[in-house]
């Protein structure tokens, strides 16, 4: 089903007929566990179009988190396509449909930048780009994801980057903004670490900046980046299933990306587990909507 209105007010197709930069596009659902009731997430891309439209009018306006307008002087270049359809617990047909409108996108050469549903969505969007690595992933979140399998599913938000790790399409992988604790055990840190995987810790970025991170992608790869909301302190980002304290802040998050957008380049974005039932007046929606504009701001400018 498809949002109205949409992401700052984009159109679903280029007046000119030109391909776009990037496409923006929603998922509700991925794949649910037994029992687990996540129609919560279903909500966020209807919220996060919404918190948007506060700046649909702004757009050629001067940005200073990007150093100028959005689109750089230039015609719009992003459109909205509206949201995947996807259905609570018809966990392999959300699977299929996500993974196969990823495919389209990448097949129109512009980026895909998916939003909306728990982190279990970043399987199907990885999976997409097969036929277009190698990528690196940089994933952004307060946990390392790396669990194969929670209650027989293999698909769920615990085991994202398990199975990124099994792609072969997939060069390697950055996990950024780590704290606390989440359902990793010790055996998926060694597993994770076995793989080659790079941790950096939330705190590690407060002491050291982005360049903690960043200097662990190679220059000039493809990236694709998933993030994850509560990697974003609580204080900024109270709209999460798992709120965590000492989390990344707003800079932080969007240096990250105008960072990686300098050093690689960003072949992908999505932003997920953003859960609206616990946000507090729009708050989590709005920096949601802002990243999304910073992650565009930043795609537009790439070479």
């Amino acid at each position: 089903m498809t949002a109205s209105p949409s992401f700052l007010g984009f159109p679903d197709r280029l007046v000119d007929g030109s391909t776009p930069r990037a496409v923006l596009y929603g998922a509700g659902h991925g794949s649910t566990y037994p029992n687990k009731d996540s129609s919560g997430y279903a909500l966020a891309t209807g919220a996060i179009r919404a918190a948007s439209q506060s700046e649909a009018s702004l757009v050629e306006h001067w940005d200073f988190d990007l150093g100028g307008p959005l689109f750089d002087g230039k015609p719009i270049s992003c459109v909205d396509a509206g949201d995947v359809s996807t259905m609570m617990r018809d966990n392999a047909g959300n699977r299929e449909r996500i993974e196969a409108k990823t495919r389209d996108v990448l097949a129109l050469q512009a980026v895909p930048i998916l939003f909306g549903g728990d982190c279990s969505v970043t399987i199907p969007f990885l999976t997409g780009f097969a036929d277009h690595g190698p990528i690196w992933v940089m994933q952004i979140d307060a946990h390392i994801d790396w669990r194969d399998e929670v209650q027989g599913e293999r698909y769920g938000y615990s085991s994202p980057m398990r199975r990124a790790s099994e792609m072969p399409h997939v060069a390697g992988m950055v996990q950024v903004g780590l704290r606390s604790v989440g359902s990793a055990r010790v055996t998926e840190i060694e597993d994770a670490r076995r793989y080659g995987s790079r941790f950096v810790t939330a705190r590690e970025i407060h002491a050291q900046g982005v360049g903690a991170a960043l200097q662990h992608i190679p220059e000039g790869a493809q990236v694709v980046v998933t993030l994850d909301c509560d990697s974003i302190d609580p204080s900024i980002m109270p709209g999460v299933a798992a709120r965590t304290p000492g989390g990344l802040t707003y800079t932080e998050i969007i240096d990250l990306i105008a960072g990686l957008g300098r050093r690689a380049k960003i072949a992908g974005f999505d932003l997920v587990e953003f859960y609206p039932p616990t946000d507090i007046d729009g708050l989590s929606a709005n920096t949601a909507a802002r990243i999304l504009t910073n992650v565009i701001g930043t795609i537009v400018r790439q070479v």
